[in-house]
C-alpha cells in the first residue's frame, strides 16, 4: 500500500492531505472513498510536478504518482470485479436544495439494452405532480438503448381516485402506443420504495420518485430540465443482485 510521502512545500500541503486521507480510508477498506481520494491527489501532485524543476525533486514526484496509481488502479479493478460479481453498492446522498438529479443523472449508468422489464414499488404515484415524475421516469425507459417492455408499478390507491386513476390510464395507454406494456396493482400497506431493473440493478430512494422540490412558476428554470430543479434532501442506495427477483 502506497504512503503518503512528507514535503515541506506549500504547493503540494493539499496533495499531501488529500493522499494521506486516501491511505487512511485505503486501510479502513473503504475503497471506494479511498479512490476518489487518491486521483484527486494524484492531480494536485501533478500539478506540483508541473511547476518543479528541480530534477531530483521531479524524480521524486514521479515515483511517488506512479506508486498512487498503481494502487488507485488495483483499487478500481478490484470495485470493477465487485461490481461484475454483484456485490457493489452505492450510496449517494442528495442535500436539501441540490441539483444535477434528474432521473436520467441517477439511473442512465445503469440501463442498456439488456433491460426489458422494470418494477416501481413508490407508494406516492397519486397526486397529480407524481404522475407526472412517473411520466417522465417512464420516458427514460423508452429511450435508447433501453428495450423496455413491460413496467410493473406498485403502489398505494388514492381516496380520490380519479385523477390518479385517470392519469395511469392515459400514461398506461401511450406507453402502449410504444410496445411498452404497464401493469398497475394497489396495495394498502406499501411503505418501501423501490425500482428494480432485470440486468439485476436495484435502486433505493428514500423519497421516492418524489425527491425534486416545487418549480418557483411554470416559467422558471428547472420546470422542464430537471437536472435544474432543486432537491429535497435523499440518500439513493444502489445495489446489484445477479438473483433478483420480480416483486
Amino acid at each position: 500500500m502506497a504512503k503518503a510521502g512528507q514535503t515541506q512545500e506549500p504547493d503540494s500541503i493539499a496533495a499531501v492531505t488529500m493522499l494521506k486521507r486516501a491511505v487512511e480510508l485505503d486501510s479502513e477498506f473503504r475503497y471506494r472513498q479511498a479512490l476518489v481520494c487518491y486521483q484527486e491527489g494524484i492531480d494536485l501532485l501533478l500539478q506540483v510536478l508541473r511547476g518543479t524543476k528541480d530534477s531530483t525533486k521531479k524524480c521524486n514526484l514521479r515515483e511517488k504518482i506512479s506508486s498512487y496509481m498503481d494502487r488507485a488502479e488495483n483499487i478500481k479493478k478490484y470495485l470493477d470485479q465487485e461490481k461484475e460479481d454483484g456485490k457493489y453498492h452505492k450510496q449517494i446522498k442528495i442535500e436539501d436544495n441540490a441539483t444535477g438529479f434528474s432521473y436520467e443523472s441517477l439511473f442512465q449508468e445503469y440501463l442498456n439494452e439488456t433491460v426489458t422489464e422494470v418494477w416501481i414499488e413508490d407508494p406516492y404515484i397519486r397526486q397529480t405532480h407524481q404522475l407526472y415524475n412517473f411520466l417522465r421516469f417512464c420516458e427514460m425507459l423508452i429511450k435508447k438503448p433501453c428495450k423496455v417492455k413491460t413496467i410493473h408499478l406498485l403502489t398505494s390507491l388514492e381516496g380520490r381516485a380519479l385523477p390518479q386513476s385517470s392519469g395511469l390510464k392515459e400514461i398506461k395507454d401511450s406507453l402502449w402506443s410504444h410496445g411498452v406494456q404497464l401493469e398497475v396493482e394497489y396495495s394498502s400497506s406499501i411503505h418501501d420504495r423501490e425500482i428494480r431493473f432485470n440486468n439485476g440493478w436495484i435502486i433505493k430512494i428514500g423519497r421516492g420518485l418524489d425527491y425534486f422540490k416545487k418549480p418557483q412558476g411554470h416559467f422558471s428554470i428547472g420546470y422542464c430540465d430537471f437536472d435544474l430543479r432543486p432537491c429535497h434532501e435523499t440518500t439513493v442506495d444502489i445495489f446489484h443482485n445477479r438473483h433478483t427477483k420480480k416483486i
